[in-house]
């Protein structure tokens, strides 16, 4: 009987060699990535309070920081070959960024009808992705609905300003918010960065895994 051991032994050190340089760059990837979701998010938590605490002041931070975050993340989907997207990015971040620089009374506004054209626009997505974004996608809907109205009814009741800081307090709460996930993301990819790499099995150097394997030596 022929011995096989040569063989099973080659194909054992293939697959590890492949397990470990796979673990490795997960792991380099992870390593670069974390810092940047972790930053992220701690900026939109600053952006969040520094538009509850400081009025007029932090409506205008909030929506020109939202219009540049917009806008680098469309120069990335055109870099990635999707124009359309990404072109419309580009085009409502800067105009966001813009309208926050240039009047703070055009900011109310664009908060005041963007804050709920947004949360409709992502109820959308979510609904038309199925499985179980649905269900949150059902459950923004209906809580874009109910900031519609709440919205509607403050202009209404005491005036289009006070329903514009209405606006401002949702936007950075839903901003907030928006941090989480990339914050437990960004936990997640250190704790990937930080597990060891799998050693290499005793007596493999991988001088024959590009001839075939240690059986065809």
């Amino acid at each position: 009987m022929r011995d096989t051991g040569p063989v099973v032994n080659g194909t054992t050190a293939r697959t590890a060699r492949r397990t470990t340089t796979g673990t490795r760059s997960a792991q380099e990837t992870a390593r670069r990535a974390w810092p940047v979701r972790a930053g992220l998010g701690v900026l939109l938590v600053v952006l969040a309070v520094v538009a509850v605490v400081t009025g007029d002041l932090g409506a205008r931070l909030l929506l020109g920081a939202l219009g540049v975050l917009a806008a680098l993340r469309g120069a990335v989907l055109l870099r990635a070959g999707a124009a359309l997207p990404g072109g419309l990015a580009v085009a409502e971040g800067v105009a966001a960024a813009v309208v926050a620089v240039v009047s703070a009374a055009a900011t109310a506004w664009v908060l005041l009808a963007g804050v709920p054209l947004a949360l409709l626009a992502a109820a959308a997505v979510a609904l038309a992705r199925g499985g179980t974004t649905r269900r949150a996608g059902s459950a923004l809907t209906v809580w874009a609905v109910l900031v519609t109205g709440l919205l509607a009814a403050t202009a209404a009741v005491v005036g289009t300003d006070r329903a514009a800081g209405v606006a401002t307090a949702v936007a950075a709460l839903v901003t907030g918010l928006a941090a989480v996930p990339l914050l437990v993301g960004a936990a997640g990819l250190r704790a990937v960065a930080a597990r060891p790499v799998p050693a290499r099995p005793a007596g493999c150097a991988g001088c024959a895994c590009a001839a075939g394997g240690c059986g065809s030596a």
